[in-house]
């Protein structure tokens, strides 16, 4: 019977309005969330993280890969612009090959969860069509996408962007702490989805993401 594996991915904006407070506090989270998951063997054993970042341009950071295997998590750095489009084309560009090479490996790949951090508004025009492309149903491994926006985010675009939920800070906490909270959420959902699916094997593997996020308002979403 082939493993099931369930596929998790951060796509964080890098443009330059994220300089300062909120990449740094990003890239202090990481380490942590990469240590937890590699340090609980039921979860490492289910779970595969990978990271994206986008400005005018979008960059495989760290490829899917069990985290026992990994030697450095990979900082973000500020730069470009906001290309919601590059973000979602190379996203499912990457989806569709790690998805053939878990296969290849001998894993059951569940459907993937994509948690998507910005603080801005796309800067290119012609990004939903790259969006459609990522979430068409007829993209077999099309993904859940949780969006988390802050900043000059903008509510109506977070929903358009989610396939599953959607939160919009509003300012109960500071932006720092908003994003430690993104960051908590995040590994809560593989940690609690990867002991969840690991209890019940012979069932789909279970996805359990956040319905309240601390210092962020639940936006609605036609779920797809």
């Amino acid at each position: 019977m082939s493993e099931q594996v369930l596929p998790f991915y951060l796509v964080c904006d890098e443009s330059y309005s994220m300089d300062g407070d909120p990449l740094d506090a990003i890239n202090k989270e990481l380490p942590t969330i990469y240590d937890e998951i590699a340090s609980n063997p039921i979860v490492a054993d289910k779970a595969r993280l990978g990271i994206i970042g986008f400005s005018s341009m979008a960059e495989v950071l760290l490829p899917l890969a069990d985290l026992n295997a990994i030697q450095a998590v990979p900082q973000l750095s500020a730069r470009g612009m906001t290309s919601y489009g590059a973000a979602f084309s190379l996203l499912r560009d990457t989806i569709e090959l790690d998805i053939k090479s878990l296969r290849q490996a001998g894993h059951a790949p569940y459907r993937p969860t994509v948690f998507f951090l910005t603080d801005g508004q796309p800067t290119d025009e012609g990004w939903e069509a790259q969006h459609q492309r990522l979430v068409d149903p007829g993209f077999g491994p099309h993904p859940h996408i949780l969006a988390f926006g802050f900043g000059e985010a903008q509510p109506a675009i977070l929903t358009q962007v989610a396939t599953f939920r959607a939160f919009i800070a509003n300012g109960d906490v500071s932006p720092t702490q908003a994003l430690r909270e993104f960051a908590k959420q995040l590994l809560n959902s593989v940690v609690s989805s990867a002991v969840a699916s690991s209890s019940s094997p012979d069932e789909q593997p279970q996805l359990v993401v956040p319905d309240q996020v601390t210092g962020y308002t639940v936006l609605p979403v036609d779920l797809v």
